[in-house]
């Protein structure tokens, strides 16, 4: 058995033990704490279906209820429609309503009112009892003939909270005739309310369709007419549906409360049969915490044997782990060297790290041991760090040197060279790989200098010769793709030699940074390239540009010279000017063309606006018309 294999199998002993102790006391408390609460949920559920049993009957009251007075309306409406609305018949309807009213206890009022609002019938049973109009602006504005149940309102008579149900009645001719008024009473709903013993701190609302209570026990008068309308049994889409189980706090009282709610099939009603979730709770409360502390006794007894058990194989373990520390000579080379030594386990988890890692990545190894390899990689190199990793540990390969961008703690980010090699078991499965890593930060940043040497003019900044002749050949070949056009402008100093000859070569290289730095300002889009051509010669290329566009750039920059001011005595301008030629073509109506077609174009309209007397910009026509040649004509 190999020295890695034995520490492994002593260091899962204490390990497995101690998972066995957790899981168990995990075990116990995790069932009674399932069961005592699946005697929670049995508790609540029970009242909610009780809550149900009340909310139906409840709500089968209210239909009765609204019937009641709908039959008596229903037969009031009927007699006016056929006899009409004179003295003899309302005096005969009146004395019927009340005797009705004295019948039945739940009817508050009957009333008749005519098409103009007045009161038919006795003053004194309807006129000064309700304040309230909204029935009768809903039968004078709708042709229904349905029963309205209207919102709870104050009788004026004796101050009691009451209920409308009216029905239009028409006149001969079909016209809007008046309205058939009867009322009950919400003290005689939450009367009736109070025969339902469902727990001390329970209740029961009869809620109107919008949201407004109609009735309630206990504290009638107090909550009749308040709105609920905000609350989730409004809103919520889930709730909205004939009937259900809700829980919620009570936004009238503040109370967790567990009900049910059953909405009418055939009135904008609903009934909300509540009680009170803390003392529903309470019983089972207590009876909980008492079998928990049991429960909590006996997972203490066994976590503290368990943890005599567990120290005890780790003190063996630590005598045996002696008997194996071969690895000293391992350690004793990886931590002399500058190079950082990591040993990656299958799982990708650092097993060993080298005290070098704080000088290359800047994290000391205690702080990388266990965590992934390859987290610090940077997010574009780790698929191909990782296909090498896979390789390896499938044993596709058993050494590798790959190049990548790391995290460093201080640092942004360094590169790093590493070299791997994967490790075996004596019966010569792979069991991980070990990684030598360097920062070679310093060699990178050299070879991207000489990469930008090499394309960049050294007196401007711009790029040189060579950058501009290969992305002419892109842009060109882009163009082509496209089916886009491509602009070029062609600038040269004008009597740069006798500003030389003049001025001296230090102020004509100042000066040729200034216009540099001129026409760079330009440089607007990501595939706008400025070039130093040669000598006093500068190119700019123009992807996706016509001509007119290529002529407003190249004027601005002849302009922006021009008022910088450089003074030059032996020009016309007494001052620094440019000529510019311009020239734009679309590579795909080119077909026979190539890329000096365009450099001839700009060059020869440049040619021009020397001949024209220089400080001025000369653009080319298309390149067939300047090349007759090149375009086959």
């Amino acid at each position: 058995m190999s020295l890695a294999s034995q520490r492994a199998g002593l260091s899962r002993l204490p390990l497995r033990a101690a998972a066995f102790v957790v899981l168990t006391c995990v075990a116990i408390l995790g069932v009674s704490g399932w069961r005592e609460w699946a005697a929670r949920d049995a508790v609540l559920k029970g009242a909610e279906t009780e809550m149900a049993n009340v909310a139906r009957s409840l709500t089968q009251h209210a239909e009765d209820s609204l019937d009641l007075l709908d039959s008596g309306v229903v037969g009031v409406v009927s007699r006016l429609e056929m006899d009409g609305t004179g003295p003899s018949t309302i005096a005969k309807l009146g004395k019927v309503l009340e005797a009705r009213k004295t019948a039945v206890a739940r009817i508050h009022s009957l009333a008749i009112i005519d098409d103009q609002g007045n009161w038919l019938t006795s003053p004194g049973t309807i006129a000064s009892t309700l304040s309230d109009d909204t029935f009768f602006r809903h039968h004078q504005l709708s042709p229904k003939r349905d029963a309205y149940v209207g919102h709870p309102v104050k009788s004026v008579l004796d101050g009691q909270s009451v209920v409308t149900l009216s029905r239009r009645f028409n006149k001969p001719d079909g016209s809007f005739g008046g309205v058939v008024l009867a009322t009950i009473s919400a003290g005689y709903l939450s009367h009736f309310y109070e025969q339902f013993e469902i727990g001390r701190n329970s209740s029961v609302a009869l809620v109107h369709g919008d949201g407004l209570i109609i009735a309630r026990n206990p504290n009638n008068e107090r909550f009749v007419g308040r709105s609920v309308a905000d609350a989730p049994l409004f809103r919520d889409p889930s709730l909205q549906r004939p009937s259900g189980a809700y829980r919620f706090k009570s936004p009238l009282d503040g109370a967790q409360r567990v009900s049910f709610f059953k909405r009418s099939g055939r009135y904008p009603l609903l009934v909300l049969a509540t009680v009170d979730q803390d003392e529903l709770l309470a019983p089972w409360r207590a009876a909980a915490i008492s079998r928990m502390l049991y429960v909590v006794a006996l997972v203490m007894l066994i976590a503290i044997i368990g943890a005599v058990l567990v120290r005890q194989l780790q003190r063996g373990q630590r005598m045996a782990a002696a008997l194996v520390e071969k690895e000293a000579h391992f350690r004793l080379l990886a931590e002399g060297s500058s190079d950082m030594v990591t040993r990656i386990g299958l799982d990708e988890r650092l097993r060993y790290v080298s005290p070098s890692s704080n000088r290359v990545v800047g994290w000391r190894p205690n702080q990388l041991i266990g965590t992934d390899a390859l987290a610090g990689i940077h997010p574009e190199d780790r698929p191909h760090v990782q296909a090498i990793v896979d390789a390896m540990k499938r044993g596709d390969m058993d050494e590798a040197r790959l190049t990548y961008r790391n995290v460093h703690r201080q640092k942004s980010e360094v590169w790093l060279e590493s070299t791997m090699r994967v490790t075996r078991k004596d019966n010569g499965t792979v069991d991980g790989v070990v990684a030598i890593s360097r920062d070679i930060t310093e060699q990178k940043n050299l070879e991207t200098r000489l990469e930008t040497l090499a394309i960049e003019d050294s007196l401007t900044g711009l790029a040189n010769r060579r950058r501009f002749d290969e992305r002419l050949k892109e842009e060109w070949a882009r163009a082509y793709r496209d089916r886009s056009s491509l602009g070029l402008l062609m600038i040269d100093v004008d009597h740069f030699k006798s500003y030389n000859d003049e001025y001296g070569h230090p102020a004509g290289d100042a000066c040729l940074r200034v216009v540099a730095k001129v026409i760079a300002a330009e440089v607007q889009r990501t595939g706008d390239l400025a070039a130093r051509y040669g000598g006093e010669e500068f190119a700019m290329l123009l992807p996706n540009t016509d001509a007119a566009g290529c002529a407003r750039v190249g004027e601005r920059i002849r302009s922006a010279v021009h008022d910088a001011g450089l003074v030059h005595a032996s020009n016309p301008a007494a001052c620094v000017t440019l000529s510019v030629g311009g020239a734009a073509c679309r590579p795909a109506f080119e077909r026979t063309a190539g890329t000096d077609s365009l450099v001839e174009a700009a060059d020869q309209a440049l040619y021009a606006a020397k001949d024209g007397g220089r400080d001025r910009l000369m653009m080319s026509g298309e390149v067939t018309t300047l090349l007759p040649k090149a375009s086959g004509q």
